[in-house]
């Protein structure tokens, strides 16, 4: 005879289910919608000073030995000063914005990704594969200190960041395959050569850029000219503009030219070799290499 097997009591069914409930939840990845600031060392707090705020026009404020400068309302920068013992990288993290901060800490931990720095005042930090520091930054959070944007400022828009890769897979893994970014553009200094790869957040327009040519041993500028950060602008005669109503000095001041995205550029360096790229938003000749598959960024952060 055939037994009927009782039903699960009603406590262990719905703990059961709110379990289940919960696991989905934690599969289910938060919007990721743009970046939130770039960090970098500095051996000369001073001369950083002179150039993030009076070069670049940055307003700025410090706080607990950082120091931001304000590119606008959601987008900073921060300079730190350079530890003991120095990092051969004068990039020390990168930070993306997310609708939800807390939800995104719990769904990396259910994918076994180690929480470096907990989540506290709307952001949290992890390392990605080959040892970025990375933080995701709630979108409405207020950040303490954050000086308003000066009238000054040469771009009011990060519309991306790169830094030296050596294991495009293991890099894919975290940023494609768990976080979402998508391809955006990829292209090199020689057709048919990848030097550079673009992945773009997956709710914004803004970009991490995969630097892959580097060599076993680089030096201190090529470091620098890998990681690097990028200011956006509709037109890059209104930086140069800018740049020489700050008094910037020097040949790169007013130095433009066209990248292999179809993109005009301006580069400057940092005191520690960190490069700016100055980038306007829109292509004005056909991009090498690939075609350039995600959405234009613009004056307005798209969140």
């Amino acid at each position: 005879m055939r037994r009927i097997r009782p039903f699960l009591p009603l406590v262990t069914l719905l703990s059961l289910l709110l379990s289940v409930s919960g696991f989905a939840r934690s599969q289910q990845r938060p919007a990721i919608t743009g970046i939130a600031f770039v960090r970098m060392y500095t051996a000369d707090p001073a001369a950083s000073a002179a150039f993030y705020g009076k070069t670049l026009g940055f307003g700025h404020a410090e706080s607990k030995g950082i120091t931001r400068y304000s590119v606008n309302d959601l987008q900073w920068l921060e300079v730190e000063a350079l530890p003991t013992p120095a990092p051969a990288s004068r990039l020390a993290a990168v930070a993306f914005t997310t609708r939800d901060a807390a939800a995104l800490e719990r769904y990396l931990k259910a994918h076994n990704v180690t929480i470096e720095q907990p989540l506290a005042h709307g952001a949290f930090a992890v390392h990605d594969p080959e040892g970025n520091l990375v933080y995701f930054v709630q979108q409405d959070a207020k950040v303490p200190g954050l000086p308003v944007t000066s009238p000054d400022a040469t771009s009011h828009r990060i519309i991306h960041t790169g830094f030296m890769v050596k294991d495009p897979a293991a890099e894919d893994h975290f940023y494609k395959d768990l976080l979402g970014f998508h391809p955006n553009w990829h292209g090199g200094m020689h057709e048919g050569k990848t030097d550079w790869v673009s992945l773009q957040v997956p709710e914004g327009s803004d970009w991490l850029e995969y630097m892959l040519e580097a060599g076993p041993n680089p030096s201190a500028h090529q470091l620098g000219v890998l990681n690097h950060f990028s200011l956006g602008t509709t037109h890059m005669s209104d930086v140069v503009a800018a740049l020489g109503r700050n008094h910037c000095e020097g040949p790169n001041c007013t130095k433009s030219q066209m990248g292999k995205d179809g993109k005009v550029q301006l580069n400057l360096f940092d005191p520690d070799l960190t490069r700016v790229e100055y980038m306007e938003f829109l292509p004005t000749s056909t991009p090498c290499c690939s075609p350039i598959l995600g959405k234009a960024p613009t004056e307005i952060e798209d969140r």
